[in-house]
């Protein structure tokens, strides 16, 4: 007979079940358009997957060096140079991790400890939270007004105390598709300076950016950078989110220990991968063509659903889209997401599941990152609801 006793204490006790594998659950289940999980529904560039594979059949196939292999680490400093005007070091401030989730992971564990205050702002991606309470930190999360998601930085200027390790920002961000402005960088310049806060900044997004808008990336900001993990994505950029690559970017001595908790977390990724995207970023416009790619499917999508009941601001970065849904239903908008994937055949993402507490502000995202006929079959939908 078994003494052992299951019921250990859990150190998540209040994480669901991801709302991504809910949602695309059910739209499998019930024959739906997916229109919910941030993933493109068309191929990664032939000329990429042919490298891969050339990578492959040259032998490319055990373990690549843990930080990641040099010619990659060494585009992504070209590719920063190019993009910023800065210098990081290949060898001791750039590190390739099996996509930005584990970066993120990453970054956490290595620099919070028990107690520690880090804030983020809400709705947030929801890989942060349970992340920073694994670790035994306190997440300060802050509320965004819901109709322009702008941060009042005098506001969280009142949150900081000497126990706050750590600042999370996202920009573009998901899932409001808005962007930080050079001021909104300026200001958490001047409120981080001559404190010794860090800075994670998620820059998943950075080459999705429409309307002329340029990516502020913590990089071009010097009293910013000297304290920031730049975490970017590889799977995002190039349509293949299915490859879990990316990187994250740090000056040496907080890079050194990022890579202590990288090498026991996961050691090294991909190689063959590696050594096809040091190869693909050789061609720039491989990356910046995506603004315009993807500002495109953005104005197609909503030129299609302009005469509907939603209501909508265009987005202004990422691959989503917010719909508001107040002149439709007053359901709750978990429950009109349910709905709308079983019935109406179209599965987006609830927007309360990313808030504090919940908080329903009767809007739902759709990822637009599809075809041309996906997004004419959703625009038929979403017309007659």
């Amino acid at each position: 007979m078994s003494t052992y006793n299951s019921h250990f204490q859990s150190k998540l006790p209040n994480v669901p079940t991801s709302i991504f594998a809910i949602m695309s659950g059910l739209a499998t289940e019930h024959n739906a358009l997916n229109l919910s999980q941030g993933f493109p529904n068309f191929e990664s560039d032939k000329k990429l997957i042919e490298l891969v594979n050339k990578a492959m059949l040259s032998g490319n196939n055990q373990y690549a060096p843990m930080p990641g292999i040099f010619d990659l680490r060494k585009a992504i400093a070209e590719k920063m140079e190019l993009l910023y005007d800065v210098c990081y070091n290949p060898d001791s401030e750039i590190t390739v991790t099996a996509g930005a989730t584990q970066a993120i992971f990453t970054v956490i564990a290595a620099t919070v400890s028990k107690d520690d205050e880090v804030i983020i702002f809400k709705p947030a991606y929801d890989c942060y939270e349970p992340t920073i309470e694994l670790f035994g930190g306190k997440t300060i999360s802050v509320q965004l007004n819901p109709e322009d998601f702008k941060i009042d930085w005098e506001a969280i200027k009142c949150l900081i105390t000497d126990k706050t390790k750590m600042i999370i920002i996202n920009t573009p961000h998901n899932p409001s598709g808005r962007i930080l402005s050079k001021k909104d960088m300026l200001k958490l310049e001047d409120l981080l300076r001559n404190t010794n806060i860090m800075l994670l900044s998620d820059e998943v997004y950075e080459h999705i950016i429409f309307d002329g808008e340029k990516h502020q990336s913590a990089a071009l900001f010097p009293a910013l950078a000297e304290r920031t993990f730049i975490i970017a994505s590889f799977g995002k950029t190039f349509h293949n989110t299915g490859w879990k690559m990316g990187y994250c970017i740090a000056p040496k001595e907080l890079m050194a220990e990022f890579r202590k908790v990288h090498q026991f977390n996961v050691f090294s990724v991909n190689h063959p991968t590696q050594v096809a995207l040091a190869e693909y970023l050789k061609t720039p416009s491989n990356y910046l063509v995506l603004g315009s790619f993807y500002q495109q499917k953005r104005d197609l999508f909503l030129n299609l659903i302009k005469d509907s009941r939603f209501e909508f601001l265009p987005s202004k970065g990422t691959y989503f889209q917010l719909l508001n849904f107040k002149n439709i239903t007053k359901e709750s908008d978990y429950a009109f997401a349910i709905r709308l994937t079983k019935e109406q055949k179209i599965a987006g993402i609830p927007i309360s599941v990313f808030n504090n507490e919940n908080y329903d502000t009767k809007v739902l995202r759709f990822c637009f990152a599809k075809t041309e006929e996906t997004l004419e079959r959703a625009a038929e939908i979403l017309n007659k609801i």
